[in-house]
């Protein structure tokens, strides 16, 4: 079976730049300092392992939920506002994979929730056999979790199915899965590591889409 599992924010939708703006944003009204080195620390984590990461940077009694909330109602205004933006490709390449009979999954951290809202404001709902997000995992990137229950689901094995990724916590996960990682970089460029992990490295889902077509 040809398989591909995405990964969402940063790779489907240009919303990890907002993420960064939104938490900045909440950071500097709550008057917190370090954020620009704090968030790029979370990218790619789910809200257990991303708690984590700022209840070490400002301490056990932060306020954590109220942050994350804060942070949620900053984005789902913006997106109300402006719109769900979609990486260039993504629909075409979409499109291709279910043409082609691929068996296609989604693999994100985020919770639940925004998943299933950006799939529903996208309508992209049609090319995914199986959704899987970060509450459905105690543990999600950079360990391999998400990835090996997508592929379960989808009945892939997972030597043989491709993850698009675009942060260094995915591109880990995926390549501690078994799989073939193939690295889109968003907002984190990539370093010798990435290099080495990534079975191949693009500027764009275009560039993807001509090289699954090569695959064929």
């Amino acid at each position: 079976m040809r398989a591909v599992v995405f990964d969402m924010d940063g790779v489907l939708f240009d919303t990890e730049i907002l993420c960064m703006k939104g938490w900045m944003a909440i950071a500097k009204e709550n008057g917190l300092g370090d954020m620009e080195h704090v968030f790029p620390r979370c990218i790619g984590l789910n809200a257990n392992d991303s708690k984590k990461v700022v209840l070490e940077a400002y301490g056990e009694d932060f306020e954590y939920a109220r942050f994350r909330q804060q942070t949620a109602d900053w984005f789902r205004k913006y997106i109300d506002e402006n719109g769900l933006p979609i990486k260039p490709g993504v629909e075409e390449t979409l499109d291709w994979l279910k043409s082609a009979g691929y068996a296609v999954g989604l693999a994100s951290s985020t919770r639940a929730e925004t998943v299933h809202s950006h799939l529903d404001r996208a309508g992209f709902w049609k090319y995914f056999s199986t959704v899987i997000t970060g509450n459905m995992v105690e543990h999600s990137k950079p360990q391999p979790d998400i990835y090996l229950l997508a592929c379960e689901r989808l009945g892939a094995d997972p030597r043989k199915t491709y993850a698009i990724e675009d942060s260094p916590n995915g591109i880990r996960a995926a390549y501690r899965a078994g799989m073939i990682p193939l690295m889109v970089p968003d907002m984190i460029p990539p370093d010798e590591e990435m290099r080495k992990l990534s079975a191949e490295i693009f500027t764009d889902m275009t560039e993807v889409l001509a090289y699954l077509k090569r695959g064929l």
